[in-house]
């Protein structure tokens, strides 16, 4: 058994060391007869700390604080305070979440259908859901315009409703909107947010990831009432070969002009997306196949005929395979992996078959 002496004169792992801070001694130049000091650090004095304590006021970095200056900038009197004059409206539930829209008129319709001001894709909303109007003296006030599944502010049902910032409003049993007085950079701020999430950073057109979302929204939707939707995956021919030939900047020109060539030749209510490298993909809503196939075939044809330059001297041509699938092509029970994996499938047969041109026949 060991002594009380002998256990007080253990140390304890647990305690901290109380080190007193050496400073480091100024350097001097070597005499010849005086050999240098190793840069290993092995001629460093012992019990020297290896770093200053955060509480040692004397330790400096390398440069001393009086050396350096403050980058000179144009002073303003005084803070200006941002005035915040800008109603909008943030989708916060529903698939496009994030989404701003900006009520810059005195009326607004918020709806399913495409004549409506702030266009809400989901199939809860009727097509003419609600207004929101500003009236003289600056407020606003949302109505029900006779919807099928109502409008609520908060957890009020309403049908005519004055609206403060802050309030929450739903429209059908997925979407709910928040209304703000912002200024005008929270409100660019918002927007590039949800741009950022939303959008291909190349092309500018929605990511695999939104068009994942709304595919699965849109499947569920035709399931239920009954109607048409398509989907074409479209994949650029021998891409490889053009980034190896003209280099990675112009592939990326390539990138962005078919892009906004496909852009131009869909419909307001369909979308086209970047679902990897070179491979593009459309939704086209209530499209049954016999027009998507006449939408690929359009497609197909634009970017044949597409002049891309390269430089003063020299442009590049392109072409594209696309596979086309519609919904009554998958089983029943069959849902958004299926639609997109029978149009892959049909894709890789165009590919096979001689690329440039348009498949939507075969199995998955």
């Amino acid at each position: 058994m060991q002594s009380k002496t002998a256990v007080g004169a253990m140390k304890d792992p647990f305690k901290t060391r109380k080190m007193q801070a050496v400073p480091l001694p100024v350097a001097s130049e070597p005499s010849p007869s005086q050999p240098s000091q190793p840069a290993s650090g092995q001629g460093r004095a012992s019990g020297m700390p290896l770093a200053p304590p955060s509480s040692d006021s004397s330790w400096r970095t390398g440069d001393a604080a009086t050396e350096r200056t403050t980058d000179p900038v144009m002073t303003v009197p005084g803070i200006v305070q941002a005035v915040k004059d800008r109603a909008t409206l943030t989708v916060i539930t529903g698939i496009n979440a994030g989404q701003v829209f900006a009520l810059d008129k005195t009326e607004h319709t918020i709806g399913r259908g495409t004549e409506a001001d702030i266009w809400i894709e989901d199939g809860g909303v009727s097509r003419r859901h609600a207004r929101i109007t500003c009236r003289a003296d600056g407020r606003y006030f949302i109505e029900d315009l006779g919807s099928t599944n109502g409008t609520f502010v908060g957890t009020q049902r309403v049908e005519l409703c004055e609206i403060r910032p802050g309030d929450r409003i739903q429209v059908g049993p997925h979407v709910s909107l928040r209304f703000q007085i912002t200024d005008d950079a929270e409100e660019e701020l918002q927007r590039r947010l949800y741009e950022s999430s939303t959008r291909d950073a190349l092309t500018r057109v929605y990511n695999r990831k939104y068009f994942t979302e709304r595919l699965l929204a849109e499947v569920a939707y035709s399931r239920r009432h009954r109607v048409k939707l398509a989907v074409l995956i479209l994949d650029l021919d021998d891409f490889k070969r053009t980034n190896d030939t003209y280099g990675h900047l112009a592939g990326d020109m390539v990138l962005r002009l078919v892009s906004a060539q496909m852009q131009r030749l869909i419909r307001v209510e369909d979308l086209l997306a970047r679902y990897g490298g070179e491979e593009f993909v459309i939704l086209a809503r209530t499209t049954g196949k016999t027009e998507a196939v006449r939408l690929a075939e359009r497609i197909r044809e634009a970017i044949a005929d597409l002049e891309i330059p390269v430089d003063a001297t020299r442009s590049i041509k392109t072409t594209v395979s696309i596979g086309v699938a519609a919904l009554p092509d998958v089983a029943p029970d069959g849902g958004a992996n299926e639609l997109i994996a029978l149009a892959d499938a049909r894709l890789y047969r165009a590919k096979a078959e001689g690329k440039n041109r348009v498949c939507a026949e075969g199995e998955a």
